[in-house]
């Protein structure tokens, strides 16, 4: 994979079937809070489309925008986040999430001849298959008769959906060296593990009482740079990510209807209800309590 970090990795995703591993998952913009995921990553591959509205998929540093119909591949361990551009409605956006060994074993030819160099390399952090594109139109078609198989669960689906998939990265094989690459310098890789390393501290810790020293500290470099590395992927500063990450929690918590907001206000690492609620409200748009009937 382009990068793995020495200590457990965030957004690890348990598959509801660890015999064929792939997780399908839908309407996951309607749970999260203005339509907007925090940044995250796991050593899975992923593909995601656009199904009615526009998105905006950020991979890495870079952002692409996916149309109705757009379909995005990310490789493994990669940094990446998906926000709602158009309408109201949440958009479906269907995706999958799977390692490399649901096509091939990891000891195969198969696997080490065509999966392991498309995981391994670091200037394809992603691949857009474009509606309009009628280069794409097959690919496009093999994902999303692979979300219908994983929805309906038919006779020997699974069979079905190795086979997309398998034929999905014989397409990305095949025209390697035609695809658009990022390149991959030195520093981008450590500036990506680097927010990683403070991402994962934030996401262990956010209950805690945590400063800006020790999240910089997580990483081993400088308050200054631990800022720099924030304002380069995220647009804001370390403490701000981590206020963010605090009020997404609570925004789940709130549906928790036997919890007071000052237990959801400890429990989110906020030491005061009134700055929790002042907080949250200039996010959300309303205080926390303001739906909290019955």
């Amino acid at each position: 994979m382009p990068i793995i970090l020495d200590h457990q990795m965030r957004e690890q995703i348990t598959h509801g079937n660890a015999v064929f591993p792939i997780t399908y998952f839908c309407d996951e913009l309607s749970e999260i809070p203005n339509l907007a995921g925090p940044l995250h990553w796991h050593p899975d591959f992923e593909i995601a489309t656009a199904e009615t509205g526009v998105l905006d998929y950020q991979v890495g540093r870079q952002h692409i925008t996916l149309e109705a119909g757009d379909s995005i591949f990310v490789n493994g361990n990669i940094l990446h986040g998906i926000r709602q551009l158009s309408g109201d409605i949440p958009d479906p956006m269907p995706n999958i999430v799977f390692p490399g060994a649901l096509i091939a074993s990891e000891n195969s030819a198969v696997y080490q001849k065509y999966i392991q160099p498309i995981g391994r390399c670091d200037s394809l952090p992603f691949v857009v298959f474009r509606h309009n594109n009628p280069c794409h139109d097959a690919v496009n078609i093999l994902i999303n008769d692979t979300y219908r198989l994983l929805r309906e669960q038919s006779a020997c689906y699974e069979m079905a959906v190795q086979r997309n998939l398998n034929s999905i990265f014989e397409y990305i094989f095949r025209y390697f060296d035609d695809l658009p690459k990022s390149e991959a310098k030195r520093i981008q890789i450590n500036n990506q593990i680097r927010i990683q390393k403070m991402l994962s501290y934030i996401y262990e810790h956010y209950a805690e009482s945590v400063t800006l020293e020790d999240i910089a500290e997580s990483a081993n470099i400088s308050r200054s740079e631990s800022g720099r590395c924030f304002n380069a992927y995220m647009g804001c500063s370390p403490v701000d990510a981590l206020i963010q990450y605090r009020l997404q929690i609570a925004f789940r918590l709130l549906n928790d209807k036997g919890m007071t907001l000052q237990e959801i206000s400890n429990a989110c690492g906020f030491n005061s209800v009134n700055y929790f609620s002042r907080q949250f409200k200039k996010k959300y748009g309303y205080a926390p309590g303001q739906n909290r009937i019955g």
